[in-house]
C-alpha cells in the first residue's frame, strides 16, 4: 500500500488542465495513456484510473490560446504507476503506438518516462523504487538523472500487454516552474507545511511530507523574470493538494499570517503561490 499519498501526509491528488480541443485531448488521454472517462460535457472531461477518483480534469473553454513559452506554471504532472512491470508494459505500448517520448531517466528513487499531451502540457509517468533503497544524506534524499535501463525494466515484464492505467495508479507529484526559489520555499514550507528533501543547486527544489522523495518539484529553468501565463492560454488551471483535516486550517492560518490571500470555497480553499500557480486545498 502507498503510504506517501495518504494521511498524515500532504500530497497532490488531481490536476485541472486547459486544452484547445477536447476531442483531440481525449483521444490522447484515453487511447495513448489509457485513462477512463468518469464524466463528460461539452467543454469538460474528468479522467480516472480506477473509475472513481479524478486524476486529470480537462477544460476546453472557447477562445483558448496556445501554450505560452518561458512562463511560470506547469513543468509536468507525474503519474505514479504501481509497479515496475506496469512501467515495462507502457514502454511496450508507446513503442507499439509510436508515440514520441521526450525523455527517459533513472532518478535513483524512481524510473521515469517524459512526454507531452497534444497541447504541450508536460507529463511524467514513473514507478518508484522501494523506499528501502533510497539513499538519504542527512535530511536530503539522493536523486540523480541517469540513463534509464530499459532492458532491466523489460526483464520484469510479465508478458501481459498494456490495458490502460492500473486501478492503483495515482498522481505522484507536481513539478512547477516558478521565478524565485526562496519565495517558493517560504510559501510551500513555512506556509503549507512541506519539508525540503533535495536541492539541484540553486535552480530547483524538491519538497515533500512523510519523507517521500518529492510531492512537489519547483524550478527556475524558465528564468527569474518569468511571469504567470495568461488566463486564456493552454496550461494548468490549478492543482489540488490534499491535507489531513487537522492540518488544513493550520496551513490557512499560516498563509493568512503571511498576508497571502486565501479564498474560502464551499468545501475547499483556493490560493496562488508567489509565481502565480493556483492551488486548491482540500481535506482527505
Amino acid at each position: 500500500m502507498n503510504t506517501f499519498h495518504a494521511e498524515p501526509n500532504i500530497y497532490a491528488q488531481k490536476i485541472d488542465l486547459k486544452v484547445t480541443n477536447l476531442q483531440t485531448s481525449l483521444r490522447f488521454y484515453q487511447d495513448i495513456l489509457g485513462f477512463q472517462v468518469l464524466h463528460q460535457s461539452k467543454h469538460e472531461v474528468s479522467l480516472s484510473a480506477d473509475g472513481n477518483q479524478t486524476l486529470v480534469q480537462l477544460h476546453a473553454p472557447e477562445g483558448l490560446q496556445k501554450k505560452e513559452l518561458r512562463r511560470t506554471g506547469l513543468y509536468h504532472f507525474a503519474i505514479l504507476l504501481p509497479t515496475r512491470n506496469d512501467l515495462a508494459k507502457i514502454i511496450r505500448h508507446f513503442i507499439k503506438v509510436n508515440y514520441p517520448l521526450q525523455g527517459a531517466s533513472d532518478h535513483d528513487v524512481s524510473e521515469a518516462l517524459y512526454l507531452a499531451d497534444p497541447d504541450g502540457n508536460g507529463i511524467e509517468i514513473y514507478a518508484d523504487r522501494p523506499k528501502t533503497s533510497w539513499d538519504w544524506k542527512g535530511e536530503e534524499v539522493v536523486m540523480g538523472t541517469n540513463a534509464l535501463d530499459v532492458q532491466s525494466i523489460m526483464s520484469e515484464w510479465d508478458g501481459n500487454e498494456w490495458n490502460g492505467m492500473p486501478n492503483e495508479t495515482i498522481m505522484g507529484h507536481i513539478h512547477l516552474h516558478v521565478n524565485n526559489i526562496e519565495e517558493a520555499k517560504t510559501f510551500y514550507c513555512e506556509g503549507l507545511g512541506f519539508e525540503v528533501v533535495t536541492h539541484y543547486g540553486n535552480q530547483a527544489l524538491f519538497i515533500s511530507t512523510g519523507k517521500y522523495h518529492h510531492h512537489i518539484g519547483l524550478n527556475i529553468w524558465n528564468g527569474t523574470m518569468a511571469v504567470a501565463p495568461s488566463a486564456n492560454s493552454v496550461g494548468m488551471a490549478f492543482y489540488t493538494l490534499v491535507f489531513p483535516k487537522n492540518k488544513l486550517e493550520q496551513a490557512v492560518e499560516r498563509l493568512q499570517a503571511m498576508n497571502i490571500e486565501v479564498e474560502r470555497q464551499a468545501d475547499s480553499y483556493m490560493v496562488s503561490d508567489p509565481a502565480g500557480n493556483n492551488i486548491k486545498l482540500v481535506v482527505e
